[in-house]
Parts: structure tokens; sequence; C-alpha cells
């Protein structure tokens, strides 16, 4: 039995595969817009720095948040679409649990990026039904 595991050869990518995910970060809302975009440059360094990619990135502006956060009640909301390895994505957290302006985030691997949220209302926009059409001249 130790000779069949013997023979196994290892994996020279093992931990490199490439996977894609959706990451949005929710920041304080006292910090200025600007300082969420050099945040969300920081994040894209840390990516590239572990052979990963940022797809997107997407900055949803200030919303309100549904329930106080560290006395918050609202926050800075950003999307990034990272084509990037696990391990990029275990160093990515791990930074954001460090920094106090993050309020909250969360990372899903997915099988395919979405559609953005402002071309889906686009699209609805441009969908309506003809009944709906602009205001008629009497």
């Amino acid at each position: 039995m130790g000779r069949a595991l013997a023979r196994l050869e290892p994996q020279p990518n093992k931990g490199t595969d490439m996977a894609l995910y959706e990451h949005l970060l929710i920041a304080r809302q006292d910090i200025s817009a600007q300082q969420v975009d050099a945040l969300a440059t920081h994040l894209k360094t840390i990516i590239e720095g572990e052979q990963g990619k940022v797809e997107k990135q997407e900055y949803w502006g200030l919303r309100s948040l549904a329930y106080r956060i560290k006395k918050n009640r609202k926050g800075h909301y950003v999307l990034l679409n990272i084509n990037a390895p696990g391990k990029a994505v275990q160093e990515l957290e791990r930074q954001l649990k460090i920094n106090e302006d993050v309020l909250r985030f969360i990372t899903v691997k997915v099988d395919q990026f979405e559609q953005s949220s402002s071309n889906k209302r686009r699209d609805r926009d441009d969908k309506k039904p003809e009944g709906e059409t602009q205001e008629t001249e009497q």
C-alpha cells in the first residue's frame, strides 16, 4: 500500500487553479468615495500580487444598511469580480479583517459572472411593454 502512494506524483500547480469569485464589501460611511476607491485599488494589487485578476470593479455608492453595523447606518458598497486562485482570496480576506474601514465583506465562488446591476436596469427599461411608452400628445 505504501508503494502505491509513493508512485503518485505531486501536482506542480496545486493550489494555483483559477476560479471566479464575486466579492462584495461594505466600507464605513464616514470615509470619502476617493478613499473607498483607494481601498479597492489596494485590494486589486493584492489580487494581482497573487497571480489573480480583477475582471470588474463596481462602486455602488453610499447606501443605507438594513441594521446598524459598528454604529454605522450607511455604508459604501463595492463589488469586485475576481478571477484568481484560492490563495489570493484568502490573503484578500485576511487583509480586510485587519482594515478598520471595512464593516462587512462576502466572497462567493461562481461559475460565471452575472451581468452588472446597472446593465440589468438598462435592459429592463428598454423592454417596457408598448402600452407604457411616453405620454401621448393631445
